[in-house]
């Protein structure tokens, strides 16, 4: 897992726009040695094993099943709706998706380079919690259980990302 760093969301991301004051906002990346379509990338993020265990969770805590077959339609662009999500925006590159509250954010954005004469995939993860206000201070703030699972949730997102990476090596490795 120290193949994933910890970066600065890029200028040019859909998550870009979170970057604001009280807005808990993160972004990790790691480099493929192959070239993967963000389609692949949306697939392997959420069909990996630990992520098939979050699916489970929100299909028993909040009744919101989900199957690798609409992670492909989520993937291709075909649905908005996944799971606990829904699109917030999408483009050639890039998926935001926002949770059925509204308080946090999922974003993977891949981008392509050439290092010598091989050519990589850039693959980012990053998420936002967005703050609420407080009806009685006015006051806005993450919340007590949000800011308690921010140290869990920057070790989960690493987890998650690596996960996605050693999915996509190993379909590369099997496609040679």
């Amino acid at each position: 897992m120290f193949s994933i760093e910890s970066c600065d969301i890029p200028r040019d991301a859909l998550l870009d726009k979170y970057i604001k004051d009280g807005t808990y906002t993160d972004c990790y990346r790691t480099d493929i040695l192959s070239t993967v379509s963000h389609s692949q990338y949306v697939i392997a993020f959420y069909t990996t094993l630990i992520f098939k265990l979050e699916r489970l969770i929100l299909k028993l805590a909040v009744s919101r099943p989900s199957t690798d077959t609409q992670v492909a339609h989520l993937a291709s662009g075909t649905v908005n709706e996944f799971a606990a999500w829904y699109v917030e925006g999408r483009c050639e590159n890039q998926l935001l998706l926002c949770d059925f509250k509204r308080r946090t954010r999922s974003w993977l954005m891949i981008v392509p380079f050439v290092e010598g004469s091989h050519v990589h995939t850039r693959l980012y993860f990053g998420s936002a919690v967005v703050p609420v206000v407080n009806a009685k201070t006015g006051e806005s703030s993450l919340g007590f259980v949000y800011r308690a699972l921010l140290g869990f949730h920057k070790l989960y997102s690493v987890v998650l990302l690596y996960a996605a990476k050693l999915r996509l090596e190993s379909q590369f490795v099997n496609n040679q």
